[in-house]
């Protein structure tokens, strides 16, 4: 299918999903280079027939498919993927075996930072015993000199988890920094970051422009991660406040604010529902809610929150259309008006949609 065919195929998929909710369906953004878009890349190892391979898992199953030209995924990552199994063979390191839980390389991940060109190198592995590991790092570098940072992680877990719970940085910082929306961000092997450059960009700033954030106006950011949104709108309005259950986002937001010196902004590990409720409790007033939850969407309790602190606009970003929908609806029975819905087409090649919605309370 053509790319173009793609987006009108998203488009009236998620105009159906918006059927029977009063609002104006935008044009989807669509990605300027629909190809080779992914910043972050993954592959599981294994071995066939005695030969080491690499890629991804076969829909449904945990047979790996050799891949080593995937038309979404970053070309430089994919090559370290290739250089990384020919380094395994020839340093006969034993690859890791699901069934016997044996075995040493288990996966790489690979994060790029497009707008420095940062490289990191995520080595998981399924146990600490790692011969030959300064001699296999550096031959590495020597064909990857792009690389600036590698990490080993074990993971000796029994599920589907990427990540284990253990780290070691062999090379360089241990994390890389990447730009957006004029905002410098580090990521790290675990965090959460946009996998499309270009299209988050997009979204982002789709989502201040729907915002209409004024010097003056109080922010609450909502499922805040990393606080790439809350950053972003930082720079416009008075002041941000940042709300997020996951620890560890919230600690690497901390340290993005201050990479960037923003100090209109502060983070706040809670659940955003329970931090809503305080609020209101507390008669605090804020101007615009930023809301950008899991696939999952929201919740009824967040949105019945969200209506008592009476904030007059909620921008949500959502991952998923399906529960926008359900949510949204939620949204209109407690009296919101959802002005616009603009879909983003974050991920081209596959049938995920990204949208921003803008909520006025009437």
């Amino acid at each position: 299918m053509s790319y173009d065919e793609q987006l009108l195929k998203k488009q009236e998929r998620f105009a159906e999903l918006l059927k029977g909710i009063d609002c104006e369906i935008a044009p989807m953004i669509g990605a300027e280079d629909p190809y080779h878009y992914r910043n972050k890349v993954h592959a599981a190892f294994g071995r066939v027939k005695g030969k080491v391979i690499s890629g991804t898992y076969a829909e449904g199953t945990h047979k790996i498919v050799q891949n080593d030209s995937c038309i979404i995924e970053d070309r430089t990552a994919a090559s370290i993927i290739a250089d990384i199994r020919m380094l395994v063979t020839d340093f006969k390191l034993p690859v890791y075996d699901e069934k016997t839980g044996n075995g040493l390389i288990r996966r790489v991940l690979i994060r790029m930072a497009v707008a420095t060109g940062e490289v990191l190198v995520v080595l998981v592995n399924g146990n600490s015993f790692f011969p030959g590991k300064k001699n296999f790092i550096a031959r590495l570098r020597v064909l990857h000199p792009e690389i600036t940072t590698v990490v080993v992680n074990i993971n000796n877990r029994k599920d589907s988890m990427i990540l284990g719970g253990r780290s070691e940085t062999v090379f360089g910082p241990g994390f890389i920094t990447d730009e957006l929306c004029g905002l410098k961000f580090r990521i790290s092997a675990e965090s959460f970051y946009q996998i499309n450059h270009a299209q988050t960009e997009r979204l982002y700033s789709t989502a201040m422009s729907l915002a209409e954030l004024k010097p003056d106006d109080k922010v609450l950011d909502a499922y805040c991660g990393i606080g790439t949104i809350g950053m972003a709108a930082s720079k416009i309005a008075g002041s941000v406040i940042g709300v997020e259950l996951n620890g560890t986002a919230v600690r690497d937001a901390i340290t993005n604010k201050k990479i960037n010196g923003r100090k209109n902004i502060r983070f706040i590990c809670s659940d955003a529902t329970h931090f809503i409720n305080e609020a209101v409790a507390a008669d605090n007033k804020y101007d615009v809610v930023f809301m950008d939850p899991p696939r999952s969407g929201s919740t009824r309790e967040f949105i019945s929150a969200v209506d008592r602190l009476k904030v007059p606009r909620v921008v949500y970003i959502s991952c998923n259309p399906e529960t926008l929908a359900r949510d949204l609806k939620v949204f209109t029975q407690l009296g919101y008006k959802v002005k616009t819905a603009i879909p983003v087409d974050m991920f081209p090649w596959t049938d995920s949609i990204e949208a921003v919605t803008l909520l006025q309370k009437t």
